[in-house]
């Protein structure tokens, strides 16, 4: 009983978990969406570049591609995290005159998306059938024109499970950012549960930490499984009056 009672109070104190969220609504949850929103939005566009180059008729393009997808999915997240975080920080300082590390973990998250999504775009693209490509091509296309407008969207919209999960990923690697230090007003979820823990010497603040997560990570699984059922299945259409009265009109005249 008594060890019940230890491991209520250690992970499930109520007050600590009362007093730690408001910093968390306020500071954490913020930042954290902040996070994964700008490293999100630059990752995709750096990524769509990617996937454009890996597919390239270049050779070079499509060498520079593969090296930079294979060192960004290759290399632990939170290596490049320290290497850009701890490496660029007194470059960053002496041309703005900033010490806030937020830009650089920015940086380092949108580089390290950008290596995956663009793995995305470019087996999405690939899927598309050549015989989209050549009939556009038949109807006067040029080969930019038929890519732009025709296989891209087409591909960009298998792949949006996809896309929806490497944000789920984001929101998660943002806890990351940590390593790098930031001041008290940049912390994500994880470092404020984590510095109310160390504070208090209960474990309750990073539960309620992980319940936040949680709450942004569940709605968007299952968003990502209802678009993916979309996609696979398609809308379900409506049968119209017509439709449904021809098989009564036949049954009369049986």
């Amino acid at each position: 009983m008594d060890a019940l009672e230890q491991l209520g109070k250690t992970f499930f104190d109520w007050e600590a978990m009362a007093a730690v969220l408001p910093d968390l609504l306020t500071v954490g949850l913020p930042n954290t969406l902040l996070l994964a929103l700008a490293s999100g939005i630059i990752g995709t566009v750096v990524g769509m570049i990617l996937a454009v180059m890996g597919i390239s008729r270049n050779r070079v393009l499509r060498w520079i591609a593969r090296v930079y997808t294979d060192i960004f999915r290759g290399l632990p997240a939170v290596v490049i995290i320290l290497l850009i975080g701890l490496g660029l920080g007194p470059i960053l300082r002496e041309i703005t005159g900033s010490t806030s590390p937020y830009p650089l973990g920015i940086l380092a998250l949108s580089l390290i998306a950008s290596a995956y999504i663009g793995e995305i775009f470019r087996s999405g693209i690939q899927s598309v059938e050549k015989g989209q490509l050549e009939a556009s091509r038949a109807l006067g296309f040029s080969y930019n024109a038929s890519m732009q407008l025709v296989v891209i969207p087409q591909g960009v919209r298998r792949v949006l499970p996809a896309l929806v999960n490497q944000f789920i990923s984001l929101i998660k690697e943002s806890s990351l950012i940590y390593f790098i230090g930031l001041v008290a007003s940049e912390r994500e979820l994880f470092r404020v549960g984590n510095d109310a823990a160390s504070n208090t010497g209960n474990l309750s603040p990073l539960i309620a930490a992980g319940v936040l997560y949680l709450c942004l990570t569940i709605p968007l699984t299952h968003l990502v499984n209802f678009i993916d059922t979309r996609l696979r299945v398609g809308r379900q259409q409506k049968p119209e009056p017509d439709e449904l009265a021809a098989p009564i009109g036949e049954g009369a005249k049986a």
